[in-house]
């Protein structure tokens, strides 16, 4: 598990800057979409790496489960916790993809002050943040945090 103690996701800024809003509004559970059936399985927190033309963590919230399935039923289950405004919307994200992974999560918040990739990319060992997401232990979590 201390291999697993947290997982860096992948997001446009467009779905970040909506996740913040709705954060804002007094949502209290979050759920990321990611197309496929997809890690993390488990972990304690998530990092949210905004990609180009950002290229930085912006936020964090902890972890409370990732659920695999069926589109539709995921949706009807979860939909309300996503950032999309629509089945629609939601659909055309998911480009035709007929299972899909909902990471659920809760105590999402922006940092005070972002970390660029350029602030990390010794601690991770990387130049470019890996398309799929990261695990972090504890320790790289840490760091990552004491970067700022």
């Amino acid at each position: 598990m201390s291999e697993h103690y947290a997982f860096i996701l992948i997001n446009a800024q467009k779905w970040w800057n909506r996740r913040i809003s709705q954060k804002k509004a007094g949502k209290k559970i979050h759920a990321f979409v990611r197309r496929g059936t997809v890690g993390p399985k488990t972990a304690q927190y998530v990092l949210f790496y905004v990609k180009h033309p950002l290229r930085e963590i912006r936020g964090r919230g902890a972890f409370i489960e990732r659920v695999t399935g069926n589109v539709d039923e995921l949706w009807n289950d979860y939909g309300h916790e996503t950032v999309f405004k629509s089945y629609e919307e939601y659909s055309e994200f998911l480009q035709g993809r007929t299972k899909t992974t909902f990471i659920r999560l809760k105590d999402v918040r922006e940092l005070s002050t972002p970390i660029p990739l350029k602030a990390i990319s010794g601690i991770l060992g990387v130049n470019m943040m890996p398309r799929g997401g990261r695990y972090l232990n504890k320790e790289t979590f840490e760091k990552i945090l004491g970067s700022r």
